[in-house]
């Protein structure tokens, strides 16, 4: 029984000592984490190039990278809380210093590669950059030892990196084309690779390209929709439908499930850009199809062959069904001027311009009469609405004979009442 209460008196005393040490040793290391995190703030890298003016070129306080804290050792390595700049620039301290031109990837990878690190800042990015550059034309020449290749900063810079989502960005949707063309674009700096220098200006004139950088419509394609980013390849013979068929889905299914698209396959022809080329693709219209100046059929096509007489019908049918759009469309504004209901007469047309898009569509099935159903269901509406616009029409002129007539008796009777007051105060 003594000794039970012996251990009893000796366990209280060892608790009352541990509650008298623990605030003391809890204050001790709030005072240490504080005194890192005061030291962590002056960041010594920024603060001595800033005074000898040495910060690279480019430099922004809004990079990417320095927003969230991440400092100039995240990259270079070092000791950026030391003043000493043997300290601070030591091996010892795991300073790098600037990587060379073929260290780049794996300079940038350290971090974009570990998945476990990127969830802690940006985890919807993702780790394979490294591994897709690798496989891109730019990749493997760096690998045989290009220097004049791109790599990680020749797009996204280095010391002033923004996301993709600020439209100052390198990356941004609009500035994409630029960016590319300060090589590709560059006729002496691309001579030793034997490949064209004009597709910024092929693009900027293109249906992408007009879309894009003159209407600012980040929806249209930049060069990085159809050759990749990370990854980019020239698209194949394998590849080129599918590129294009990212945003024509159903241009694509119709081409590769036609007659003429398996022949494009066998005679290793590229699928889209045969017809409508790549770079400097232009707006299509109804005259790319067709037998007449201006159609591409006639690429391949003369007269007699079966394909020239599916072409010139295939026109026919959409030539057609534009132009009674087109007439319906204009009595649908005489009806709207006249103050009259274009209700219903909007829906037919509304319908009438669905079927002539679906039919465009259509064309690459290059089956007449697949093309000939959609249009004849686009001419009833046309036609549909050319009727109701009429009949609207025809009520407007019976309403104005109504009122005309309706105007006349009134002014007679007004006439006659102003006459019969005069008689009235005259023979008063």
């Amino acid at each position: 029984m003594r000794n039970r209460l012996r251990f009893a008196w000796v366990a209280l005393a060892l608790c009352a000592a541990t509650m008298a040490v623990t605030p003391a040793a809890r204050a001790d290391e709030d005072e240490e984490r504080a005194a890192g995190r005061e030291s962590a703030a002056v960041d010594h890298c920024v603060a001595c190039h800033t005074e000898e003016d040495l910060l690279p070129e480019g430099h922004l306080a809004a990079d990417v990278h320095m927003k969230p804290g991440l400092s100039c050792a995240g990259c270079h390595g070092g000791d950026p809380a030391s003043d000493d700049e043997e300290i601070a620039m030591s091996p010892a301290a795991g300073f790098r210093g600037v990587p060379s031109k073929k260290d780049i990837p794996a300079f940038c990878g350290r971090c974009h590669s570990d998945i476990g690190f990127m969830r802690a800042y940006q985890p919807r990015i993702p780790t394979d950059q490294v591994g897709q550059y690798f496989t891109s034309v730019h990749g493997q020449r760096l690998k045989e030892g290009d220097k004049k290749v791109a790599d990680c900063t020749s797009c996204h810079s280095s010391h002033g990196i923004l996301p993709a989502s600020d439209t100052r960005s390198t990356v941004h949707a609009l500035n994409v084309p630029a960016t590319c063309g300060h090589c590709h674009g560059d006729a002496d700096y691309m001579a030793s690779y034997g490949i064209p220098t004009d597709q910024l200006s092929k693009f900027a004139g293109s249906v992408h390209g007009v879309a894009l950088l003159e209407n600012q419509d980040t929806g249209a394609p930049a060069c990085n929709d159809c050759h990749g980013n990370h990854g980019a390849t020239p698209p194949g013979i394998s590849s080129i439908g599918q590129v294009c068929g990212h945003c024509h889905v159903n241009n694509m299914q119709y081409f590769t499930d036609s007659a003429m698209g398996r022949a494009f396959v066998e005679e290793g022809y590229h699928g889209c850009e045969e017809c409508h080329g790549n770079h400097a693709v232009d707006k299509t219209s109804d005259t790319m199809v067709g037998t007449g100046e201006g159609s591409v059929c006639l690429d391949c096509h003369a007269d007699g062959d079966t394909g020239f007489e599916a072409a010139g019908a295939i026109h026919s049918e959409l030539t057609q069904l534009d132009a009674l759009y087109g007439d319906a469309l204009a009595a649908q504004e005489n009806v709207q001027r006249i103050g009259m209901d274009d209700v219903e007469i909007a829906f037919m047309l509304q319908e009438a311009h669905q079927s002539l898009i679906q039919a465009r569509t259509l064309v690459h099935t290059f089956d007449p009469e697949r093309v000939k159903t959609k249009t004849d269901e686009g001419v009833e509406k046309a036609k549909g609405a050319l009727d109701a616009a009429a009949e609207q029409v025809k009520d407007h002129q019976v309403r104005r004979r109504g009122f005309g007539l309706a105007t006349l008796f009134t002014t007679v009777l007004a006439l006659a009442l102003f006459l019969w007051i005069r008689q009235m105060e005259a023979n008063a």
